[in-house]
Order: C-alpha cells, then sequence, then structure tokens
C-alpha cells in the first residue's frame, strides 16, 4: 500500500486546480504549471483535496501512484509559495554579480563565467550566496546543479560553489616528511 499516493492533498485558499482527464493545470499567485499524468492513474477534486486513486497494484502502477502524488503536491506547494534553493561560494578572489536573469562569477578561470536563467527561475545575489527561486521544483534543482557544476567545492580546502546545506568531507593534505 502507499503510504504517499493515499494522502490526500490540501488545496490551499488562492489556488485553483483544474483537471482536464490527464491534463491538470495548477493556477495560483505564484503562476501556472502545467502537467499531464499517466492515463492509468485517476487525479480527482473531492472537498478542496486533491485524491489520487490507482486501478490495481500492479509494481509500474504503484510506483506511478505515489509519483503523480508527489508531483502534484509539488505543483500546488510552488504556485502558492515557491522553491528555492541557496548556494554558496567559497574561495579567495572568488567574486559574483549579477541581477534577476543573468549572473557573472568570477572563479579562479582565465575568463569570468556568465549564466542566463531559463524562463521562470529568478536569481538574486547576496555577497557570496546565489538564491534560485521559482514555482517549479524540478526546474530549480537543475538550474543550482548547472550553476554548482561550474566550480564543484574540492576536498582539501572547500574552495568553489556548494549547496548551503551541504556538508564536504575534507581531507588531509599531504604528511611531509620528518
Amino acid at each position: 500500500m502507499s503510504r504517499i499516493g493515499n494522502k490526500p492533498i490540501a488545496v490551499p485558499a488562492g489556488v485553483e486546480v483544474k483537471i482536464d482527464g490527464h491534463l491538470v493545470t495548477v493556477k495560483g499567485p505564484k503562476g501556472t504549471l502545467t502537467r499531464e499524468f499517466h492515463k492509468d492513474i485517476n487525479i480527482a477534486m473531492e472537498n478542496n483535496e486533491l485524491v489520487i486513486t490507482r486501478p490495481n497494484d500492479s509494481n509500474k502502477i504503484r510506483a506511478l501512484h505515489g509519483l503523480t502524488r508527489a508531483l502534484l503536491n509539488n505543483m500546488v506547494v510552488g504556485v502558492h509559495t515557491g522553491f528555492e534553493k541557496k548556494l554558496e561560494i567559497n574561495g579567495v578572489g572568488f567574486r559574483l554579480s549579477g541581477g534577476p536573469k543573468e549572473i557573472e562569477m568570477s572563479l579562479g578561470f582565465s575568463h569570468p563565467v556568465k549564466y542566463s536563467a531559463p524562463e521562470g527561475i529568478e536569481l538574486k545575489t547576496n555577497k557570496m550566496e546565489i538564491i534560485v527561486s521559482g514555482i517549479d521544483k524540478q526546474k530549480v534543482g537543475q538550474v543550482a546543479a548547472e550553476i554548482r557544476a561550474f566550480k564543484k567545492p574540492e576536498p582539501y580546502k572547500g574552495k568553489g560553489i556548494k549547496y548551503a546545506d551541504e556538508v564536504i568531507l575534507r581531507k588531509a593534505g599531504k604528511a611531509g616528511k620528518k
């Protein structure tokens, strides 16, 4: 029995959900998200809650049941409150500048690194911190991963771009002769 798939999704005030067959549109104060779900999963609106049901207990359908519920919940939360990921830049001489759509980073390369955000994503800079925000959880995570990939944190001094809640496992340096 799916524990996640069986939980109903409470739809907060100000969020409108439109179900057209297997195409679900969620509209809220932050924006609108649309997604098409698998034809075997049933989505219904009951008493201001979204209820996801499955026709049988095959492995594929059981997996889709929980996935559909998680994706729908992310859509509802995204249009109501939004998502954000924080990245930190650590390193001597590393710099960061930019606005809501494009940032420029000096990461120790011979050239500055520029990154333009895709549609629906906003980038905020605060000293050595980048805040990636938007209504689509998948896009926010993807953009954060792409920015982090420019200079992953190294294990000796921790220089590079890391998630704010990430812990870098440090290695000991060379032991030297005595």
